[in-house]
């Protein structure tokens, strides 16, 4: 067990003070973004199920009405990812020069989009798109958390654009970074992280509300329990892979990725094993009981969410084992 919290094993044991001061500055942000991306992410998904659901019902024209109306909630999602992708990547500075190009694409991008969500809801409020700056629905404060929202994104965009315009000289960006994603089907390993990130967003936002969602007596509670932890399972492991495996210095990423992915994946299989024993004792519970935690409605009687976001970490843990696998194998060669 020592061999795993050692600190030599970890890039940091290699930094001096001002370079941990922000690379800690860094992770918290990376942890404030995700928590963010995570909350919009549900409200987004439940803004898209209101237009599926109309869509299947054959209702086009309330399916556009229900998507102009909760557009601010897309592009909200959307900036709070584009900026977690892009505090991800300040972890994989190749150079100095491709990373102030890939900041200043970020800053434009976030303060575009955070001013056009605020004139969108600023001309919806004056052609009566929205009746009031509180509605009360999809949120309690909706369009106005939208609204604030897109402007602190908009307000870190400016933050971002004048770090690479003034400030780099005097706060000069010096933190030791992971190293280069080097496989040969980076695009393949880019999306496959970015869809398991996602499943990680669910799970986190999931996991929270479905606490106060969910039916817990009598009957349902062993159901409650099993697929909260089914929900958090997703995102303890990209925690664990993001701001544990990913601070490892790459010889000991090599060494530490199988004996990981094995305990991922004991952990996940335990985790689908107790979904599966509760389905198993009363089979509309996912329908009964937690119905208002499917983003799309005529999804919960077929159970796809829960299913898609118990097995997902599975899945990744195989990979693990794979790559870990591979690895030992080329180690032996």
């Amino acid at each position: 067990m020592k061999k795993f919290f050692d600190k030599s094993i970890f890039i940091f044991s290699d930094m001096d003070k001002d370079q941990r001061k922000q690379s800690t500055f860094l992770s918290c942000l990376v942890i404030l973004g995700f928590i963010l991306s995570a909350f919009s992410f549900l409200n987004m998904l439940y803004a898209f199920a209101d237009c599926i659901g109309s869509i299947v019902s054959g209702s086009m024209d309330v399916a556009l009405k229900d998507f102009l109306r909760s557009l601010p909630i897309f592009l909200c999602f959307f900036m709070s990812l584009w900026l977690l992708l892009s505090l991800q990547a300040s972890f994989r500075k190749v150079s100095e020069e491709k990373w102030h190009k890939s900041l200043l694409k970020d800053s434009i991008c976030l303060i575009a989009f955070g001013v056009l969500n605020v004139l969108y809801i600023i001309i919806g409020l004056i052609i009566g798109k929205f009746s009031s700056l509180v509605e009360g629905a999809p949120s309690y404060l909706y369009p106005l958390d939208a609204f604030i929202f897109s402007i602190v994104m908009a307000v870190i965009g400016v933050f971002m654009l004048l770090y690479v315009k003034k400030y780099e000289e005097r706060f000069p960006y010096v933190v030791q970074k992971r190293g280069e994603i080097v496989t040969k089907a980076r695009g393949l390993y880019c999306t496959f992280v970015t869809f398991w990130m996602l499943f990680a967003l669910f799970g986190l936002s999931a996991g929270i509300y479905s606490i106060f969602i969910y039916d817990f007596a009598h009957e349902y509670a062993f159901y409650g329990v099993a697929v909260v932890l089914a929900y958090l399972i997703s995102p303890i492991m990209f925690a664990v892979w993001e701001f544990y495996y990913n601070e490892l210095k790459e010889e000991k990423k090599r060494e530490l990725l199988l004996p990981l992915a094995l305990c991922g994946l004991c952990a996940s299989i335990i985790v689908v094993v107790l979904y599966m024993v509760s389905l198993t004792s009363n089979m509309d519970a996912p329908s009964n009981a937690g119905f208002g935690m499917f983003p799309v409605a005529f999804a919960a009687s077929v159970n796809i969410a829960t299913l898609l976001t118990v097995f997902t970490p599975v899945i990744v843990s195989v990979v693990a084992v794979i790559k870990g696998l591979l690895l030992r194998k080329q180690k032996a060669e």
